[in-house]
């Protein structure tokens, strides 16, 4: 309940400050999809690389690799997916199965993944389930990393690809809570992983290497509507099975 309480006061702020703790990088933390122009310099971007690459990972393998896009490179790749979605050019499977298709979803995830998607579109944007061209448009502004000026791909190693994998995910929960320490929001974008072959060109990725996603870094942009919204929780009971003498 009291994390209940605290998570309501960190939303009712419309501008969350640096966080101190990581129980506050972790209750402020958002999905920011609107970002000021204001840069970030390399060497704060540097240091929270840095931080991250102490996380966890299998026999300390490390798989994981970033790929840094600014400036100009980060615009010539934004036109060259937006060539790519126009055309049609999504791809028809990933480079491994990252979720199931729009239908297929089990519950209780699709039940959450499209409450999740009536209030982005229908209530925070105004943009109905049947107009299209809209939801193309705002689906658009993904490639360009909704406007941050720091734009991230991240890789990682196919061998072993499931460990792999987990390890990517402490490296990119940990960068993104530490981006928050130092008063810098997030957005991990798994839209990257439909169009890698343009990744692959623009970024020169090696085979050895699959997308895992990419990630928008800056400023938030806290007087657009898009981060006004936050996402509920699902209550500790629902998740967790407890198989000790202090069971209750």
């Amino acid at each position: 309940m009291l994390a209940d309480t605290m998570t309501e006061q960190r939303a009712a702020s419309n501008a969350p400050a640096s966080a101190v703790t990581v129980e506050e990088a972790l209750l402020t933390r958002r999905s920011v999809r609107a970002f000021l122009p204001t840069p970030v310099p390399r060497n704060e971007v540097e240091r929270l690389l840095a931080l991250a690459s102490r996380s966890a990972s299998n026999s300390n393998c490390q798989p994981w690799h970033v790929h840094v896009v600014t400036g100009e490179p980060k615009r010539r790749l934004t036109v060259a997916l937006w060539e790519a979605l126009d055309a049609g050019g999504r791809v028809a499977e990933c480079e491994y199965p990252y979720q199931p298709a729009s239908d297929s979803w089990p519950q209780p995830y699709g039940g959450r993944r499209a409450a999740f998607g009536g209030v982005l579109y229908r209530e925070t944007l105004g943009i109905e389930a049947f107009d299209a061209e809209r939801r193309l448009a705002h689906h658009r502004r993904n490639y360009d990393f909704f406007g941050a000026p720091v734009g991230m791909i991240l890789t990682v190693s196919r061998h072993p690809l499931a460990s792999g994998l987990v390890d990517a995910g402490l490296f990119l929960q940990a960068l993104m809570l530490l981006a928050r320490q130092a008063g810098l929001d997030t957005c991990a974008q798994a839209s990257f992983i439909d169009f890698y072959p343009v990744l692959r060109r623009h970024l020169d990725l090696p085979d050895d290497q699959i997308v895992v996603c990419g990630l928008a870094l800056g400023h938030a942009d806290n007087h657009h509507r898009l981060n006004g919204l936050r996402t509920p929780r699902e209550p500790v009971p629902s998740f967790t099975t407890w198989h000790g003498d202090d069971r209750r």
